[in-house]
């Protein structure tokens, strides 16, 4: 068995963690938290806990069913809390745990910035439109 020293370990392990090669587990984690409906929950709950049906009215055009299927997920990840309060009706809100507020802050961020930008991506679309057609690359 060959001894490995400790910074032999963890340039191990960073390795396993790096999402540039197909098999890495931090691939699905991109995936899951780059939906938008994922950072529109997730901005949605930075100022604090929502009832589902708060959350579907502030986020336009979320259906019910992808609502639900956000907020499962978010909250199989560790992402957000689903508390249940016994009254008539049932009560149910949801916030955000530490590592969600931590994931928030980022994709409040990146929000912040489709939100400035809009403008400027929509223009390069339009210009890169207008182009004539290039010959397909080799």
């Amino acid at each position: 068995m060959t001894t490995r020293t400790a910074a032999q370990r963890r340039q191990e392990a960073k390795i396993a963690y790096d999402a540039f090669l197909a098999c890495c587990p931090s691939r699905q984690v991109l995936d899951a938290i780059s939906d938008k409906w994922v950072c529109l929950v997730l901005s949605a709950l930075a100022t604090g806990p929502r009832r589902y049906g708060q959350l579907q009215d502030e986020i336009a055009g979320v259906s019910p069913k992808m609502l639900t299927q956000t907020l499962r997920s978010l909250e199989r990840d560790g992402l957000v809390d689903r508390t249940v309060t016994a009254q008539v009706p049932v009560r149910v809100d949801y916030s955000l745990t530490e590592l969600g507020r931590d994931l928030q802050a980022v994709i409040y961020g990146i929000k912040r910035w489709a939100e400035r930008n809009v403008e400027q991506i929509y223009q390069a679309r339009a210009v890169y439109d207008a182009r004539p057609e290039q010959p397909a690359a080799r």
